[in-house]
């Protein structure tokens, strides 16, 4: 599954776009499947709102709209087991949601989101290059 950190940086081609890339031609060719909250959706939106405007912002709701992607609803389950990580782990609340979702699907999660080394006990994690690598 990925995060808003990872889909920014496919958004952004960024040098963590490679491997994003190409968990996405596995998922068009049916070899995986690609879980994306709805709350990392709208996290995306507004970090691109902010960074390049409401134009850009909804351009790019368009292609991740178009991206192989399952986006997975916040239904009270994952509201509760996201709320849970949040208050155990230094952690956004977005983030939570993503490591919720990973946990609940027993999902590997790709990030270079450093965040995410505080919940490694809970989910597993693929990191991804960061843009000082």
């Amino acid at each position: 599954m990925l995060d808003t950190w990872a889909v920014l940086a496919y958004l952004q081609a960024e040098p963590a776009a490679q491997g994003v890339r190409q968990v996405l031609r596995r998922a068009r060719r049916g070899e995986v499947s690609i879980l994306f909250s709805i709350i990392n959706f709208g996290e995306c939106l507004y970090v691109i709102e902010r960074r390049h405007g409401v134009q850009r912002a909804l351009s790019d709701a368009n292609t991740i709209d178009q991206l192989a992607l399952e986006v997975v609803p916040a239904d009270r389950p994952l509201v509760f087991a996201a709320a849970r990580l949040k208050a155990c782990y230094p952690i956004s609340y977005a983030d939570a949601f993503a490591a919720a979702l990973a946990k609940q699907h027993r999902a590997t999660l790709m990030t270079g989101d450093p965040e995410f080394r505080a919940v490694e006990r809970e989910i597993a994690v693929h990191w991804l290059p960061t843009r000082r690598e």
